[in-house]
């Protein structure tokens, strides 16, 4: 093998990145276990309040030296190993941007019918697809009213400057266009920085480009009603003025007074650095004759050290003074980051709150900015003292701004210019007179966005903004942030999840579960069967499982249970590669080869058959990646960065220490296989060919029984699906899912309701389409309400919010989830168009590869073929009272077992096209048979091995992974079988030479 000293190198330096990354997982949790020792109460009770502030205490503190580079425990949270929702609990969102009340806002809220049921008509239209709003209005609109101009609808006094009636379409479209995308940006903004301010760790945000959504991910939320009146308050814009500093001085030395005071009466309470408390240790020790000199202290010496110690204490100011930052020249209020939960609880202190004057409030910067040359940092805020009115009202709200946009003046600077309506604008150009010299400070959400000076009156309500921005990005967030008042863009939420604490941590022990359980089996079926070959089998997967874990921790991936599920499955999958070189280099020593020769030739001959499969169920990865959402991405991710690890760590790795071990040819060093398995499955010479239409007639019958049970019962469908609300209940005791699903009929006014065991018999799974049609707060909150109450009323159980610590006689709702219609039209549709084109894509690459269309069309057969299996199965086990959820996951299933059966088919058509290379000219069905016969064992390990995790997943994974996991588990049987009695008889029936 060439190049081994570069593979040693590589294999090193990755798991160093690997360590290196998963170091901050390890020093994160041991922060965590910190923070929970030192805020327990005497009862071990952990005080969430006192951990919250001892981690945010620390937040930007050096907690770890690696090699003398300190890293703050800020840094080690964006660093290390993310948990999913589902191992942690916490809430994952889905919002949508509404163009409707963009439009009808831009329109004045114009009455004109055909306008209004354009609107109607194009928001049925775009339900469930891709397709643009705006443009489906048009059309609607020009069917109803052909003779009618936008500009009739449009050209209101709120757009005058920038729509005319002289304006044609097209330009009102592209304004429109504008405005949609405009408000989208808006509302990501706004919500960013909501996200940011709500105090969860590693928050998730980000907008699904071309759809108007926007997803949030808050780990280890457990306030979720919070979050959702977060996420949908109205963006409150306002302008006030900000006092002078002669103004606000008085008022701080007062705050200081009060705060110096109480520090002198309570010593104690002081914080000093580490060299005042060295000084005063070293007081206190004199003071207290424990000093180690030999000479003691006189009386006179005690009283100077007293002196010291009162100075000491005395001449400190308080932390609103002792920790600001400043530079000569500026003299705003600045802090450290870190600091700012210090300023605020002294803030809100009552006695501190009774010297602040009614016109007077306190608010911070947004986020940290540029304070000038002599202070910089990325870690600094400014504390802004707002002149309020007594009525606490501002004068000026985001109400009167009809446009504001970003661009570069004439000095190629960054600026924001805004105009305001007729009553904004007299009312700007008195607060302009006013304050000429001073600030006015532009206030989102209580948060300061920006602080100008102003330079003159302003008196046609026309302004620039400019000076303040580092970049044209900057100036852009401002103009979307300014334009939050100006027009209505309400968001919905069209999808929610919501996993509790309790429910995360038990799935994180199943799936830790799974993959140990699962681990182990394999390493011991390996060494039984290959000898000291399985044990170098059983290092690649050591090295495949730890990349996977170390690459997770780099890329800042969020691992989730479909994630480790993938894990699960990549274990079994990993094996494949291994064995189909274990096989190989037994086939060649069984033919009379040397040790050395045997190696050479085993892996030369393995590798593009393991390059092949290993690239078909790559693409498989890379299309759930780019179509699926939520869960799928995660087990798509996890995925294909397993196959890229299996391949690397099988194929080059096992390579160089097999080689080092064979280096003198010594086979009593080196064996791939003992006693029983030398010979297993050799010889074999099975007429496969001759079964095919035994199988084609079992395939139909099986399928076609599937079909008539989806047709007559159906398959459980998910709300990812179907749309609606689900809850997992956990009670105190088992419950009957046939008495609940009665008791809850007359509560949901006999609307479709699903009740089943999730996991254990305590345990239900409620699925209801009670008002699946209105997605409002107000509509959750009944359902919800609704649920309580039949629960409670039928059960005579009291319902407790907080279910980790569940007493006798309570119910808690432990996770909750809701899809919209909308939303589960579109992943409906996701689904189907990831399934029709993976079966394109791996179509093309076997056409590519194998040269013949026969194989690609051969392979697409049985895969269609194992599809239609699985869903017949799963709709003959809903006959038969076994009901397993189809959802997104589901999806993912269907696509691996795509992945798997065209993995096990490249392999047996790889030997095909081999065979068929050493017997040109050969009749075909021999040599198709022989191939069959020479990969049966490969087959046959592989899917056992593959079998046995799949198993242990569906048996230790839980409820939420159990369809899948039992998708999986007749997926693999059907593609092992099709591979074999499908894809490669379909091969020889579309040849029309040589076929008998």
């Amino acid at each position: 093998m060439k190049n081994k000293g570069f593979i040693v190198f590589l294999t090193i330096l990755i798991s160093l990145l690997c360590i290196y990354y998963l170091s901050f997982t390890y020093i994160s949790q041991g922060i965590q276990r910190q923070s929970v020792e030192a805020t327990q109460d005497a009862d071990g009770t952990t005080n969430v309040v006192e951990k919250q502030r001892y981690l945010d205490s620390i937040w930007n503190e050096p907690v770890y030296d690696l090699f003398g580079i300190n890293y703050t425990y800020k840094e080690i949270k964006e660093t290390e190993l993310n948990l999913g929702l589902d191992l942690q609990g916490g809430m994952h969102v889905t919002l949508e941007v509404s163009p409707i009340d963009i439009l009808k806002g831009l329109s004045g809220n114009s009455g004109d019918q055909d306008f209004n049921a354009a609107l109607t008509e194009a928001k049925k239209n775009v339900r469930g697809t891709q397709l643009n709003f705006v443009d489906e209005f048009y059309v609607e609109f020009k069917e109803r009213a052909p003779q009618k101009e936008l500009a009739q609808i449009f050209a209101t006094a709120a757009n005058r400057g920038r729509i005319s009636l002289q304006s044609t379409d097209a330009e009102i479209l592209e304004i429109i266009n504008t405005e949609v995308e405009s408000a989208i940006d808006r509302s990501f903004n706004i919500l960013r920085t909501r996200i940011d301010r709500f105090g969860t760790s590693q928050p998730n945000i980000q907008r699904l480009q071309g759809t108007g959504r926007i997803q949030i991910e808050l780990p280890g939320v457990d306030n979720p009603q919070r979050v959702r009146k977060l996420l949908q308050g109205v963006a409150k814009l306002e302008f006030w003025e900000v006092h002078q500093q002669q103004e606000v001085a008085p008022v701080l030395m007062s705050i200081n007074s009060i705060i110096v005071e109480e520090m002198r009466n309570n010593p104690s309470s002081i914080e000093l650095t580490e060299e005042e408390q060295q000084t005063k240790d070293d007081i206190t020790a004199l003071l207290s004759g424990d000093d180690s000199s030999d000479s003691l202290a006189t009386t006179g010496e005690d009283s100077t050290k007293n002196a010291q110690l009162d100075s000491l204490i005395n001449t400190r100011n308080s932390p609103l003074f002792d920790l600001m930052v400043n530079a000569p020249q500026y003299g705003g209020l600045i802090y450290n980051v870190k600091d700012t939960a210090k300023i605020n609880r002294l803030l809100e202190r009552e006695d501190v709150q009774a010297v602040i004057p009614a016109t007077m409030k306190f608010l911070w910067d947004v986020q940290p900015k540029d304070k000038g040359e002599d202070l910089t940092g990325p870690d600094l805020l400014e504390l802004y003292p707002i002149r309020t009115n007594r009525s606490g009202k501002a004068s000026l709200t985001g109400e009167t701004i009809s446009s504001a946009t970003a661009s570069l003046n004439e000095r190629a600077e960054p600026e924001v210019t805004m105009q305001m309506n007729a009553t904004g604008s007299r009312t700007w150009s008195k607060m302009t007179r006013e304050n000429i010299g001073q600030r006015i400070a532009i206030v989102l959400d209580n948060y300061v966005f920006s602080a100008p000076y102003v330079r003159g009156e302003i008196p046609n309500g026309s302004s620039s903004i400019s000076g303040g921005f580092q970049t044209i990005e900057e100036a852009k967030d401002l103009a979307n942030i300014l334009k939050a008042g100006s027009l209505p863009a309400p968001t919905t939420i069209v999808e929610d999840v919501v996993v509790g604490p309790t429910l995360g941590k038990v799935a994180q022990d199943q799936g830790l579960n799974s993959i140990l359980v699962g681990l182990v089996i394999v390493i011991v079926f390996m060494v039984v069967y290959y000898a000291k070959g399985g044990l170098i089998a059983n290092l690649a997967l050591f090295f495949n499982v730890f990349f996977i874990m170390g690459i997770l921790a780099q890329f800042g991936t969020s691992l989730t249970l479909p994630g480790i599920a993938g894990i699960v499955l990549t274990i079994g999958m990993a094996i494949d590669a291994n064995v189909l070189i274990f096989e190989r280099i037994k086939e060649e020593l069984r033919n009379g080869s040397g040790l050395k020769a045997a190696i050479s030739s085993g892996y030369s001959k393995a590798y593009w058959s393991i390059f092949d499969a290993n690239v078909t169920t790559l693409i498989v990865g890379i299309i759930l990646f780019t179509m699926g959402q939520g869960p799928v991405k995660g087990f798509a991710i996890t995925l294909m960065i397993g196959i890229v690890c299996s391949f690397f760590s099988a194929v080059f790795i096992t390579r160089v220490v097999v080689e080092a071990f064979s280096k003198k040819g010594d086979a009593s060093k080196l064996s791939f296989a003992n006693a029983f398995s030398r010979n297993a499955l050799t010889n074999l010479n099975f007429d496969f060919l001759s079964k095919r239409r035994l199988a084609y007639v079992f395939s139909s019958i099986f399928i076609g029984i599937g079909i008539v049970a989806m047709i007559v019962k159906g398959i459980t469908l998910g709300v990812d699906f179907k749309g609606g609300r689900s809850y997992v209940i956990t009670f105190d005791e088992p419950k009957s899912p046939t008495e609940i699903k009665t008791s809850l009929t007359d509560y949901f006014d006999n609307a479709g309701t699903e009740v089943k065991t999730f996991g254990a018999d305590n345990i239900l799974k409620i699925t209801t389409s009670f008002k699946i049609d209105d997605e409002s707060d107000e509509a959750d909150a009944a359902v919800r309400e609704e649920l309580i109450n039949g629960l409670a009323t039928s059960t005579g159980l009291t319902y407790m919010e907080d279910g980790s610590q569940l007493a006798e006689g309570n119910f808690t709702i432990s996770s909750s989830s809701k899809v919209g219609a909308t939303i589960a039209d579109d992943i409906k549709n996701s689904s189907y168009k990831s399934a029709v084109f993976a079966l394109i894509c791996i179509f093309v690459y076997i056409v590519f590869r194998f040269r013949k269309w026969q194989f690609g069309l051969g392979a697409i057969i049985a895969l269609f073929h194992d599809t239609l299996f699985v869903l017949s199965a799963f709709a003959i086990a809903n006959m038969l009272g076994v009901s397993f959820e189809a959802d997104q996951v589901f999806v993912a299933a269907i696509l691996t077992i795509i992945g798997y059966s065209i993995n096990d088919t490249v392999v047996v058509f790889d030997r095909i096209r081999e065979n068929m290379g050493i017997k040109s000219g050969s009749e075909l069905i021999p040599v198709f048979n022989e191939s069959l016969n020479n990969t049966i064992s490969r087959t046959f390990i592989t899917s056992i091995t593959t079998l046995i995790v799949v198993i242990v997943l569906f048996l230790f994974g839980g409820a939420v992974l159990q369809g899948f996991s039992f998708a999986l588990l007749i997926g693999i049987i059907v593609g092992t079988y099709s591979s074999i009695f499908i894809a490669t008889p379909i091969v020889i029936d579309l040849n029309k030479e040589k076929t008998t």
